[in-house]
């Protein structure tokens, strides 16, 4: 059951990334500086655009670090235009968000 659940909510979200058109890109492992171009907030998701004009799309983990001035906070504290700087782990065709650092 959990498998037709986890496939259901793949296909879904497949379905539902070609229907908004986003276009992103997959880069490499490593550490990126950006601006928050989109927040999530259900999803935990978000979308990045880096220095050198790519996009990520990020949705955080149980495990993402996300920090302000040194100090965990919480996903609501990330907004739209905000500077990041973000550490990711490539897998795949798929970016896991390892830390997310507000920079203002």
């Amino acid at each position: 059951m959990k498998s037709s659940i986890l496939k259901g909510i793949f296909f879904s979200t497949i379905l539902l990334f070609i229907a908004c058109g986003e276009s992103t890109d997959v880069v490499e492992s490593g550490t990126y500086q950006g601006t928050v171009k989109e927040v999530e907030a259900e999803k935990t998701e978000i979308y990045v655009s880096t220095d050198d004009n790519k996009t990520l799309e990020l949705y955080f983990t149980e495990t993402t670090s996300l920090t302000r001035n040194g100090s965990e906070v919480d996903f609501s504290e990330l907004e739209e235009g905000q500077k990041v700087e973000v550490e990711v782990e490539k897998k795949g065709k798929r970016l896991d968000p390892i830390s997310v650092k507000i920079m203002e």
